[in-house]
């Protein structure tokens, strides 16, 4: 396996390097959940702040990290922390509308179908949308998000299941 992909067995070790101050060890566990934390992030504000909310995120858990107990829990520990933070930008962020300029051309079909999908699985309940999001806008299998979320491998089957169906229905 790549550095970037280490076997779930190294994540413990990766934490307890990063614990004890090894910043390549640290960068080893970003470029392993950083797609994760994306997704669990985009699934909750609008995308133009997710980057911004994302490096929140590690900076916190960089932050973080000594209090962690359990380093096997680290992807839990880490889409916890991806929620609050999403949860605590959208406290802060003011609702505006958009202005758009009429004069302006208008955006081409793909583009508007990707956002009128991103809304519909904004809609859904939350399991369903981060779990979605993680599926069909970062690309993780099954397996990737059972392995980093820490949800079972049949949790997030019957999410991405659900969460299809729903979205279907709400596309229809």
């Amino acid at each position: 396996m790549s550095p970037v992909d280490p076997a779930p067995t190294e994540i413990p070790r990766l934490v307890r390097d990063a614990q004890r101050g090894d910043r390549e060890a640290f960068a080893q566990l970003y470029q392993r959940f950083a797609r994760m934390v994306h997704g669990i992030v985009l699934a909750r504000i609008d995308r133009t702040d997710v980057d911004d909310v994302v490096q929140d995120v590690f900076v916190t858990a960089l932050d973080r990290l000594g209090d962690l107990r359990e380093p096997a829990a680290f992807g839990g520990w880490l889409a916890a922390i991806a929620r609050h933070r999403a949860t605590d930008h959208c406290r802060k962020t003011v609702v505006t509308d958009v202005l758009t300029d009429s004069a302006a051309p208008t955006r081409d079909a793909d583009r508007l179908e990707a956002f009128a999908i991103l809304s519909a699985v904004r809609s859904l309940p939350e399991a369903y949308r981060e779990t979605l999001m993680l599926r069909l806008v970062e690309g993780m299998t099954g397996a990737e998000i059972a392995d980093r979320t820490g949800l079972t491998a049949a949790s997030v089957r019957v999410n991405l299941h659900r969460g299809l169906k729903l979205l279907r229905e709400k596309l229809t």
